[in-house]
């Protein structure tokens, strides 16, 4: 069968491949790869310059060839490996071979290929597999955040936060329990989602981000083997946390991670839970933003932009769908549901090693991707959003008994007895306009300033300081 989108097993590579194009190549089986060839060029370079008289530090040209592996990874590159991996079938094991057979390639400068060749045992030198794939799962996951996860959800505060300050001063009919209550303003509501989202992901970004390359189970015992005295601990904390390399430089470099200094033979994934867990927590403030703006266009309060040639309805022509807001809300559940078994399962392991976390790993781009995918719909869906000011006003005229909470709240203040009890006889459960409101309002003994407030105010008039909270944010 021909490969095509359209017989892709998950809809993130089907339907919906367009649309994670930054998220495939960082979290791909190629950009695993890719990552593996990074840490395992990083290491080997680090080692050359550890001082080991057995190991020289590699020569520029060397260090320059090298270099060029790990930008100019391609797909082939990645299928290459895969090939060796059918022989293997270790992945790691399949890099590291990968990487000796690049140092014999007949294309090399001679003396380069000479160099390399004779330093190639050094390659994967002390490491276990997972010294290699859980310091490629920190940069993989580095990446993700910092140039896809927190660039969308960067993108959704700012639309959000210049909505809020055009809607601060329209007056909208809140709905506690579903019923009318005091009234908000449109940026108000807004605000409040700004505001939850500044503070969640910045949850996200303080994550720090872990590795370890310590060995077999974290006590660096074939290195010290190898090379009793020589402090591989405060080795392995420099490749892991110096900053990644820049083209001018050809001095040691690192991988720009945080190194994490307990572990078995992996990395104990703290961190992980912990970033999905923040992730997921960003979700879920979004899936109930998803769920309040479907309940606004169900209500009226908002209605959408029309796009020539869009189909609401197979049957019923009028329908235009809050599609955007349910695929957001949908897939944002697909993308908790992955996150929180991620953080519940991955810091459990057995013993000092256990296999089980493996498979799942290679899930984790698939869970960040719906999630990526439905930060994508929230941005379309609140693009195409129009305030319907008609709508929002006739709710607020229908709804006077909104009053009832000012007015017994001033009667209070001035010492009239049962004042709540009044207002809750006069107005519940009843339909209520300005001519049942006001006589009551004159019957008050209240001072006459205070009843001419209450005469003028209207639902719209009520809404506190919502207006300014919303143009704060």
């Amino acid at each position: 069968m021909t490969q095509h989108s359209i017989t892709a097993l998950s809809p993130l590579d089907g339907r919906y491949q367009s649309k994670l194009k930054d998220v495939r190549p960082l979290m791909s089986e190629e950009g695993f790869f890719r990552c593996r060839v990074q840490v395992e060029i990083t290491w080997f370079i680090a080692l050359s310059d550890a001082g080991m008289p057995e190991f020289a530090p590699l020569s520029k040209e060397a260090r320059v060839e090298l270099r060029t592996w790990i930008h100019n990874f391609s797909t082939e590159d990645a299928l290459a490996i895969k090939e060796i991996e059918k022989v293997t079938n270790h992945d790691v094991k399949a890099v590291e071979y990968w990487l000796k057979n690049q140092c014999k390639k007949s294309s090399l400068n001679v003396n380069v290929q000479s160099e390399l060749i004779k330093a190639s045992e050094f390659i994967h030198f002390a490491c276990t597999s997972e010294d290699i794939n859980n310091t490629s799962h920190a940069l993989q996951l580095s990446s993700l955040r910092d140039n896809v996860v927190l660039v969308h959800l960067d993108k959704l505060i700012a639309q959000l936060r210049e909505m809020a300050h055009q809607l601060a001063a329209i007056p909208m009919l809140s709905r506690t329990h579903g019923q009318t209550a005091s009234p908000t303003t449109v940026g108000k509501e807004i605000a409040n989602v700004v505001s939850r989202l500044i503070h969640a992901k910045q949850k996200i970004a303080e994550v720090q981000i872990k590795a370890k390359m310590n060995g077999a189970v974290g006590n660096y015992n074939a290195h010290i083997a190898a090379w009793p005295n020589f402090d591989w601990h405060e080795f392995s904390r420099k490749v892991i946390e110096s900053e990644p390399v820049r083209e001018s430089e050809l001095d040691f470099f690192g991988l720009g991670l945080k190194q994490q200094t307990y572990t078995i033979q992996i990395e104990p994934h703290d961190y992980m839970a912990e970033l999905f867990d923040a992730i997921a927590r960003v979700n879920t403030i979004l899936i109930d933003w998803s769920r309040d703006v479907w309940g606004y266009v169900s209500l009226g309060y908002f209605k959408q932009k029309l796009k020539d040639g869009e189909i609401g309805s197979s049957t019923m022509p009028h329908k235009v769908n809050p599609i955007d807001f349910e695929n957001a809300e949908g897939n944002l559940g697909l993308a908790n549901a992955l996150l929180h078994h991620l953080s519940a399962k991955l810091p459990i392991s057995r013993w000092q090693r256990d296999l089980t976390d493996s498979t799942v790993l290679r899930n984790m781009g698939v869970a960040v991707g719906y999630a990526v995918l439905a930060y994508q719909s929230l941005y379309a869906g609140q693009g195409k959003l129009e305030v319907n000011q008609e709508a929002i006003s006739r709710d607020l005229d229908a709804a006077w008994e909104v009053l009832a909470e000012p007015i017994q709240t001033v009667m209070r203040r001035f010492g009239l007895e049962g004042a709540y009890e009044q207002l809750k006889e006069a107005t519940r459960g009843k339909v209520i306009t300005s001519a049942d409101l006001h006589p009551l309002i004159q019957s008050l003994n209240i001072p006459q300033i205070e009843k001419d407030r209450l005469l003028k105010l209207t639902p719209a008039d009520y809404t506190g300081i919502a207006q300014s909270l919303a143009n704060l944010i």
